[in-house]
């Protein structure tokens, strides 16, 4: 049974990082002490869950958390710090503190250690997320304890209308766009300057030029959708902020 641990301090350890190839031992003080920390545990990195939802949405919203009194996101994992540092790499999750919780102690320590050895994963963290101010845990959103991989509690959105329900969130984007594509340059200048979050998706990672076309009904580069909503080229995008 996992139980919420409201009211008491984060575990005392240290964390083995790496950072710049050199070996750096952080501890749960250097994390927490005189500080509002977000704190967001899964199951793996580059797992789907982890890796589709709970890591970018918790980037995204970074800047709206440092407005709301946050001073920092940390994503735990038991994973070593290789993998950890290279999985951020790949996520462009620039916004988030990686821990490696290689050995599961941070992990067992706060009751969250559960068993996947169905899946060949050992132990692992369950889902979860808090809110920690001076090193004490404010408030906890625990997964339920289901079969499977359950992601209903523990996301950014439930965590910034616990901190402020009235929080404005601002819009994001997602552009598809051409390496050395100067229209795509001023789509993205556009973009920055409204203060809207983007995703880029790059032609030939995975996505083609026919694949574009069967989402927008045009292969040219860029192609700006906003909030899920279609916006076009450059010229388009223009004209929706005007």
């Amino acid at each position: 049974m996992l139980t919420k641990k409201i009211g008491e301090s984060v575990p005392l350890m240290t964390f083995k990082t790496q950072n710049n190839h050199q070996w750096q031992e952080v501890s749960t003080n250097d994390i927490f002490n005189h500080k509002t920390v977000i704190v967001f545990a899964l199951p793996g990195a580059y797992t789907p869950t982890c890796s589709s939802s709970h890591l970018p949405r918790f980037n995204e919203l970074a800047p709206v958390f440092k407005d709301n009194g946050v001073d920092e996101i940390v994503c735990i994992s038991v994973n070593d710090t290789f993998v950890m540092n290279e999985w951020k790499k790949d996520q462009e999750a620039e916004n988030i503190t990686m821990l490696p919780d290689g050995n599961g102690e941070f992990s067992d320590d706060m009751g969250m250690l559960v068993s996947k050895n169905d899946l060949g994963f050992g132990n692992r963290s369950w889902r979860y997320s808090m809110l920690v101010k001076n090193g004490v845990i404010e408030k906890m959103f625990i997964e339920p304890e289901v079969d499977g991989d359950p992601f209903e509690v523990s996301d950014a959105d439930t965590m910034l209308n616990y901190i402020n329900a009235d929080a404005i969130i601002p819009k994001s984007a997602t552009m598809f766009s051409r390496k050395g594509c100067p229209h795509c340059q001023k789509a993205l200048s556009l973009l920055n300057q409204q203060g809207i979050y983007v995703e880029i998706v790059e032609l030939g990672s995975g996505v083609t030029s026919r694949s574009l076309h069967a989402m927008s009904g045009k292969s040219s580069t860029p192609q700006v959708f906003i909030d899920g909503g279609y916006i076009g080229g450059t010229n388009e995008l223009e004209q929706y902020f005007k």
